[in-house]
């Protein structure tokens, strides 16, 4: 298993549609056949700890059964438009994949 998780920080200047038509193409991402499962989320209310990190706007995380999977879903046409359509929506992405 292969867990990819995405942080994405959001342009400020983005407008209230704008941010949800975001998140809209983050959901669009489920629809990816590689993908066991997909988990969209934004930083939770829980108390502040040192090492805990609340600067990003919404996480996504991707579970996939390999390496490979990984790679199909990288290059998958619904993948590919989403970056297409949304790469200037964000200042900063962190990848972390893990399995």
């Amino acid at each position: 298993m292969l867990v990819h998780n995405v942080f994405f920080w959001l342009r400020k200047d983005l407008d209230g549609d704008q941010v949800t038509e975001f998140r809209m193409g983050l959901e669009g991402l489920k629809s990816i056949v590689h993908a066991e499962a997909v988990h969209i989320g934004s930083p939770a209310r829980v108390p502040e700890r040192p090492v805990l990190d609340t600067g990003y706007d919404f996480c996504l995380t991707v579970t996939l059964k390999d390496v490979a999977a990984h790679d199909a879903y990288q290059a998958d046409e619904i993948h590919q438009a989403f970056l297409a359509k949304f790469k200037d929506s964000w200042e900063k992405v962190k990848v972390y994949d893990a399995d």
